[in-house]
């Protein structure tokens, strides 16, 4: 031991600083400072490459949610294990798709081939009488609107701008949703690991809360567009509003995006109802607007009172902002986004506030 010690102080007096060797503070401290900002606009580009992945995630997150609400509502009637009540909730959404593949799949494609040409047969009727009363020469046709509104959804939209691209991020996200929804808590602890102990016991709160939010938020979404699908369906049955399915269902899948999800259902079903009628587009546009009072103000403000209350304008303004940066799937995942951010923010708040109390209580 004691000529081991010494070989390692003979051989340290022996060696000598080299060139790259940094004896002033100041330089390291710079050093150390520009890797951390180096490193930090590394991680942006990393992101601004990566954004629809990121995104597929993040679908796989708030599925995780969705199915993750499902197995804990079941679980107050059902006093089963929790893996069961997630594969009774997982088949159970397989059995849906399966159902809406095969049984209404055929009756919704012939509906939706008939609804490109009624839709675009008023939208020429609109733009006649807009030139016939001085509106300007209106040419449109669906070559047009197509590229319209393609430059309008964003840049973002390599992974789903195909059938097949839409098909397979449906199935990432699925799949995504079902391994994070199996065992939660797993990936919870992996990511605290990476954190230091401190800031273990804040990154534990958020996240509880972000999940509470998350499941409530989309709880009340899958109820809002239960309700309207339903509801848009039979009330369209009842008047006689051609292509009542179709109409039924995407007024319920267009439910998931609040505001603009409402706008465009609502213009397709007035176009459609009109088609038939003077009196059938009256009772579509009736339709419309108490389908979405029930929604509104029934359906909204029950479970708003239950998860983070949102202005409608801070949500339009955060789907205008994301589809436009980051195509379909940000105007999709702008309400759960933006309800993260406000229960981060709100956490970030507690925090403050509790470390200015107790610095006035010190003094």
């Amino acid at each position: 031991m004691a000529e081991t010690d010494a070989r390692a102080k003979a051989k340290a007096s022996v060696e000598a600083p080299g060139p790259t060797e940094i004896r002033s503070d100041a330089v390291r401290g710079e050093l150390l400072k520009a890797g951390v900002w180096l490193g930090l606009a590394l991680l942006i580009g990393v992101c601004i490459i990566l954004i629809q992945p990121i995104l597929l995630i993040f679908a796989g997150i708030v599925m995780a949610a969705m199915l993750d609400g499902g197995t804990r509502l079941l679980g107050r009637v059902l006093p089963i294990g929790r893996g069961w009540r997630l594969l009774i909730v997982c088949l159970s959404l397989v059995a849906f798709l399966v159902w809406t593949i095969l049984f209404a799949g055929s009756q919704i494609a012939d509906q939706a081939a008939t609804l490109q040409t009624v839709v675009m047969g008023q939208v020429e009727r609109i733009a006649a009488w807009a030139s016939a009363h001085g509106m300007g020469n209106l040419q449109i046709d669906t070559k047009t609107i197509t590229e319209n509104l393609a430059g309008t959804v964003g840049r973002v939209t390599a992974a789903v701008g195909t059938v097949l691209g839409a098909l397979t991020s449906l199935v990432m996200v699925l799949v995504l949703g079902v391994f994070l929804a199996i065992e939660p808590r797993l990936y919870e602890r992996g990511v605290a690991w990476m954190l230091p102990m401190k800031s273990r016991e804040n990154f534990y709160i958020v996240t509880a809360r972000m999940g509470f939010t998350l499941r409530r938020l989309m709880a009340g979404r899958l109820l809002g567009m239960l309700v309207e699908g339903i509801g848009t369906w039979l009330a369209c049955l009842a008047v006689g509003i051609p292509m009542a399915a179709l109409m039924g269902l995407l007024t319920g899948l267009l439910a998931f995006i609040p505001n603009i999800g409402a706008i465009v259902s609502g213009v397709l079903l007035v176009l459609v109802g009109f088609s038939a009628g003077t009196d059938t587009g009256l009772a579509a546009i009736a339709i419309y607007f108490i389908v979405q009072t029930v929604d509104g103000y029934l359906i909204v403000p029950m479970v708003a009172k239950q998860t983070v209350d949102l202005a409608p304008a801070l949500v339009l303004g955060a789907q205008i902002l994301f589809g436009t940066l980051l195509g379909i799937m940000g105007l999709f995942l702008a309400d759960p986004i933006v309800a993260m951010i406000k229960v981060a923010l709100e956490r970030e708040a507690e925090r403050n506030a509790g470390t200015q109390g107790k610095r006035k209580a010190a003094g």
